[in-house]
């Protein structure tokens, strides 16, 4: 048996071996971690986190808690939009995240691209809920 296909059937097998244990996780009562979890309050830091890093935290803590926050409706409609703004908007955060500390000029473009179009979709989808308030 080649090495290879030893290794290919040892990934298997602890794949396999693990399923109980992340299936039993997935359906686990207790709340999950924030994506923030170690990031304190204040502008302290997490060991070998910068102003980037915390800026993107901030933003993701922020989407988080708007969206979990939001009132649900049993309308579908309604509770798309509800909750789809406050994502672009963190997308929109991120975005001028990455234009104040990026690097790459690829990234900053679409940092650019994700803003003006996230932008535009909230500013429809405010308009849609402003016109459809009791859409069953």
């Amino acid at each position: 048996m080649t090495i290879s296909r030893y290794l290919g059937i040892a990934a298997v097998a602890t794949l396999f071996a693990s399923a109980p244990a992340f299936a039993q996780s997935a359906v686990s009562t207790q709340t999950p971690p924030s994506p923030a979890a170690g990031i304190t309050a204040g502008n302290t830091t997490t060991p070998g986190k910068g102003p980037a890093d915390q800026g993107m935290m901030r933003d993701m803590q922020t989407m988080q808690q708007r969206m979990s926050s939001a009132h649900m409706t049993g309308r579908p409609d309604q509770d798309f939009v509800t909750m789809i703004i406050p994502h672009h908007q963190g997308a929109v955060a991120m975005a001028h995240t990455e234009l104040k500390y990026g690097k790459s000029p690829y990234l900053k473009k679409m940092a650019r691209r994700i803003i003006k179009s996230q932008d535009r979709q909230i500013k429809e989808m405010k308009h849609w809920q402003a016109k459809h308030p009791n859409t069953p």
